[in-house]
């Protein structure tokens, strides 16, 4: 079994729409499993340079997967246990929900591996 890790990571400047209307973060925390592979997450690791709380958003296929809230100029690590594959024809991308007109930067750091 040949295995792959896959990182979705960066540092992006962010304005709040509201924090039951999370938004892409940006185009470069979007990854298509290929068919045939399967993806696995492994951690998420995140910062918030904002006074108000944020949550970043795992989502599969334009829907929710998990939820990574990050308090005010706060971070946050969370060890994934591997509990569910991501099956080939998927799209992972990472949201991100802030209250309306709140503005900052997100650091995130999302580790998976593909096999």
């Amino acid at each position: 079994m040949i295995t792959k890790n896959l990182f979705l990571q960066g540092i992006f400047p962010f304005e709040g729409a509201g924090l039951e209307k999370p938004v892409p973060i940006h185009r470069e925390l979007s990854h298509y499993v290929p068919d045939g592979v399967i993806n696995q997450t492994l951690y998420f690791r995140g910062g918030n340079s904002s006074s108000e709380l944020i949550t970043v958003v795992l989502m599969r296929n334009g829907v929710p997967m998990r939820y990574f809230p990050i308090g005010a100029k706060s971070d946050v690590h969370v060890p994934l246990r591997v509990v569910e594959d991501i099956d080939g024809g998927s799209v992972v991308e990472l949201y991100l929900a802030a209250p309306d007109g709140v503005g900052g930067s997100v650091v995130v750091d999302l580790g998976m591996v593909e096999h």
